[in-house]
């Protein structure tokens, strides 16, 4: 019988009852922040040097909390860089980071997670949270499934005598954590009830019946089938008691409506759902990045009038990586390049003697760039409205992120926006994050309108590709 993971949790967790009860079952508490609080750690540097010695089995969440979006949230260093410290100092010999995905099919505090997108305060964890919580646990909510990825070591990414605080060494514990947080996206399984939240979120403002959103769905699972991803269900999906199982479990969870037609049932996510729902679809939608970048970069080209080389789509690819480095765990620039080459290669051939390519379009669909990107790039947008309302004025990141929910709310009243998902919290931090790296908090207004410009015509580009989509779903 192997002994209990020692499990890193969060100080937060140790209140009356609970925190006794969590102990026992092999979680240490630690605090959140103790960066000037020399003692305390020196005690916990001592205490995971016990584990490792011992070779007892330390599991910790790298993402230093739960995800409020349903993504993977950027990895914090905090334990990874005493764990490599240790190594470093000789108290193990290696160690072994293996990847964990835990997905569930529902969460219980869901609403809650959307409520705090939209501005609420988080709700502290007490007896009475805890209770509430449990009573939660009453309704269904399907499985949870947990996969491991291979284990990454240790000794292959770090020198034992390289500073890590140096020049050469400061990169190696984000590269590594960015591994990390790599192989639990690829682990992370596909639900039926995270692809049926993409097939119902594709429709921003009506419901689908079960017959149609089969017809969304098929094209979603051929991908799926296509690029051998990994799922918790038997595919091709295509049984019709599947996709109502899923769609009932949605319902019951208060995720999606249903509306009993005369002829048909209608499933309809209502605009105070679509964050929850978004959270079951966004666990899955690093698997159709690339290809919405694809699409955009194509996209973008042909609305400009510009040749459709191989080489042109690469360079918008990278430049969208860019903008949504903050949001996405891409690969080197290397190996995304080679990645964005073998997507485009699915959509059509180079002509050897002029190198400008022949798309076919009828291969790119369902489009998948509105649904993906359209979301986190509207948010940026009304990160950048709001900096241009600001003028020159300096900001503070905590500043900017509380007004653009204000400028996001006033943005889709008007229509300037069109998905109630970029009026969130999560989504305008990443926002901040980018306007930041770019300098946008202490810039001009000039600097300001020209960024707000590039991301209106981005999107311009999204509705174009949108409309183009809409119509031929009409026509079909």
């Amino acid at each position: 019988m192997l002994p209990l993971n020692h499990t890193a949790g969060g100080i937060n967790m140790n209140f009356l009852l609970v925190g006794p009860l969590l102990r026992r079952s092999g979680i240490f508490f630690i605090r959140r922040s103790f960066k000037d609080n020399e003692p305390y750690k020196f005690v916990l540097r001592q205490y995971l040097d016990y584990l490792l010695e011992k070779r007892f089995t330390l599991e910790w969440f790298i993402e230093g909390g739960r995800s409020r979006s349903g993504k993977l949230r950027e990895p914090q260093l905090g334990m990874l860089a005493y764990v490599t410290d240790s190594y470093q100092r000789g108290i193990a010999d290696d160690v072994a980071l293996v990847p964990v995905s835990i997905n569930y099919d529902q969460i219980t505090d869901i609403s809650s997670y959307a409520a705090e997108q939209r501005g609420r305060s988080k709700e502290s964890e007490s007896l009475g949270w805890a209770i509430k919580f449990i009573m939660g646990l009453q309704h269904k909510n399907g499985s949870i499934h947990l996969r491991f990825g291979d284990p990454i070591m240790m000794s292959e990414h770090v020198d034992r005598d390289i500073d890590l605080h140096s020049t050469e060494g400061r990169n190696v514990l984000p590269k590594l954590a960015f591994e990390i947080s790599h192989a639990i996206n690829d682990i992370t399984p596909i639900t039926s009830i995270s692809l049926v939240t993409l097939a119902l979120l594709s429709q921003e403002n009506r419901g689908l019946t079960l017959t149609e959103t089969m017809k969304v769905l098929e094209p979603f699972v051929d991908f799926v089938i296509e690029r051998n991803l990994p799922t918790t269900f038997d595919l091709p999906f295509s049984s019709t008691d599947d996709v109502v199982e899923s769609l009932e479990a949605l319902v019951s969870s208060g995720v999606v409506s249903r509306v009993d037609g005369l002829t048909e049932r209608v499933y309809v996510i209502g605009p105070d759902e679509r964050l929850a729902a978004a959270y079951y679809r966004n666990t899955i939608i690093h698997f159709f990045v690339t290809t919405g970048i694809v699409e955009l970069a194509i996209g973008m080209l042909m609305l400009e009038d510009l040749p459709l080389s191989e080489d042109a789509i690469v360079g918008r690819a990278l430049r969208l990586r860019n903008f949504l480095k903050f949001e996405f765990f891409f690969p080197s620039s290397h190996e995304f390049e080679q990645q964005i080459r073998s997507e485009i290669s699915r959509y059509g051939v180079s002509d050897e003697s002029t190198g400008i390519m022949e798309i076919d379009v009828d291969a790119m669909r369902p489009a998948k760039s509105p649904i993906v990107l359209r979301p986190f790039l509207e948010a940026y947008y009304v990160v950048a409205e709001t900096l241009v309302v600001m003028g020159g004025e300096k900001v503070s990141a905590d500043e900017l992120k509380g007004l653009s929910l204000r400028m996001g709310h006033q943005l889709l009243a008007v229509g300037a926006i069109e998905t109630s998902e970029a009026v969130s919290t999560t989504l305008f931090a990443s926002g901040v994050a980018t306007a930041d790296s770019r300098g946008l908090l202490t810039a001009t207004l000039a600097e300001r309108s020209a960024y707000a410009d590039t991301l209106q015509e981005v999107i311009e580009v999204l509705n174009l590709i949108d409309a183009t989509e809409v119509v031929q779903v009409a026509q079909a």
